[in-house]
């Protein structure tokens, strides 16, 4: 095998990936109060976020050990990479460092690259597509290295919330302003930073005119847009990501449209109702 791609399960997995030898998924584990539940293809969206909606604490997660990604990385494949989600959100980033640390010790010549997404959700399922595409020309391992890290450096990713609760169970907003946001149905345009820290870009009244907005900060912000691959993911409202996708093809090309369901740990970010794009 040539090369194998180990995904955090923030990332989405396409269809035709969950039957490929050469891509992996390496498990986060999610907690509701006392309950894990394990971020795998046995993940319940439905059920997952009926227990969050039920429980007055924020759900939390816990990244793949460091041995979880070591027993990934230890394969048969000429190239190894990883793409996890930020590392400003998350431990999974040094965790499959730590993993590829310590199969170095034992097999130094082995070639690892570990991808900070910088992003979550779809923003590492196009990173592991652009992978695949430097793989499959034959690329030489430094240089998708390179060109990879250059692709996620001109990434950007945005998210409209319905719901705002799991930013208030977690600390990030005040019961005061998310009691007045939800009694005046004002709904947050997010972006992530170039670090991978997530801001505020705008705000609106309504999921409708907060959509639209998020899509006039991506046309504005997408010059080259017909070289690229549009990410959508939705947690639970494909309706509304048809919409969304529609509305940026109508206004600029692109090269392709990925759309897709968020997982476990993109449904705990992104709660019941939300829209995440990468361009």
């Amino acid at each position: 095998m040539r090369y194998k791609i180990v995904i955090d399960s923030c990332g989405e997995l396409i269809e035709r990936w969950k039957e490929d030898p050469a891509i992996e998924r390496a498990s986060l584990t999610l907690t509701v109060d006392e309950e894990d539940i394990v971020d795998d293809e046995s993940f319940d969206q439905a059920y997952f976020l009926k227990r969050v909606a039920e429980s007055p604490n924020c759900p939390k997660s816990s990244c793949p050990s460091p041995e979880r990604y070591m027993e990934a990385y230890d394969c048969g494949a000429d190239h190894v990479y990883a793409v996890t989600l930020s590392s400003e959100l998350s431990g999974s980033y040094n965790s499959a460092v730590l993993g590829r640390n310590l199969l170095l010790e034992s097999q130094p010549e082995k070639k690892i690259h570990i991808f900070n997404s910088r992003s979550a959700s779809v923003g590492e399922t196009l990173i592991a597509l652009k992978i695949e595409e430097c793989e499959n020309k034959n690329m030489e391992f430094e240089d998708i290295v390179r060109e990879v890290e250059a692709y996620i450096e001109s990434q950007n990713t945005y998210f409209v919330l319905e719901s705002l609760e799991t930013l208030r169970k977690n600390g990030r907003l005040s019961n005061l302003k998310a009691f007045v946001a939800t009694a005046l149905k004002i709904k947050p345009v997010m972006g992530a930073t170039p670090e991978g820290t997530i801001i505020q870009l705008d705000q609106a009244r309504g999921i409708n005119k907060a959509l639209m907005k998020m899509v006039d900060y991506i046309v504005e912000r997408s010059a080259d847009s017909a070289d690229r691959t549009l990410g959508i993911s939705h947690c639970n409202c494909r309706e509304r990501a048809e919409i969304v996708k529609d509305a940026i093809i109508k206004r600029i090309p692109v090269k392709d449209v990925v759309l897709l369901d968020t997982a476990g740990v993109s449904s705990m970010y992104a709660n019941d109702g939300g829209i995440i794009v990468v361009i």
